[in-house]
């Protein structure tokens, strides 16, 4: 049985959560050609207007995710990412509703997210949906592209 899941902010300094952004950016390579892959490195998650949070379990990283302002009323889920270990214990669950709660919180009434098509998405897209985020059209700048999918979600 898993300890409990402590999420809380992440200023991308620590070496855990840089290698976890580092092996989830490694792990989009062949899912996608580059120009379709939409994923931010840490210097780009850094930027003002994205939150990050990280995931621990027993003082091991077990997830990020972060929430991209996109007006004061609108933001993009972004760097969704379970560690491989951690994979169908919550985590990712508990990173989604953080996600969401926080949006509420500052007052958006929607959210937004792109995420790849191919079956190892799978997981992400039960997780998404379960959660009541349905299919949409690009947003944001995002161009339409047979390698993703656009979801939102109402708040």
């Amino acid at each position: 049985m898993l300890s409990t899941i402590e999420i809380r902010p992440d200023d991308l300094s620590g070496d855990d959560t840089r290698r976890l952004v580092a092996f989830h950016l490694a792990a989009l390579v062949g899912t996608a050609p580059p120009e379709s892959v939409h994923a931010l490195d840490v210097d780009a998650l850094r930027r003002p207007g994205i939150t990050v949070w990280s995931a621990w379990i027993d003082d091991r990283i077990a997830g990020i995710a972060a929430l991209r302002d996109l007006a004061a009323d609108r933001g993009e889920i972004k760097s969704m990412r379970v560690g491989d270990g951690f994979r169908g214990t919550g985590v990712g669950r508990a990173l989604l509703e953080h996600v969401v709660h926080s949006a509420r919180e500052r007052g958006m009434t929607g959210l937004w997210l792109e995420t790849g098509i191919t079956e190892d998405f799978a997981p992400a897209h039960r997780l998404y949906e379960s959660a009541g985020f349905v299919d949409c059209g690009p947003f944001d700048g995002y161009l339409p592209d047979p390698h993703s999918r656009f979801m939102t979600l109402a708040l």
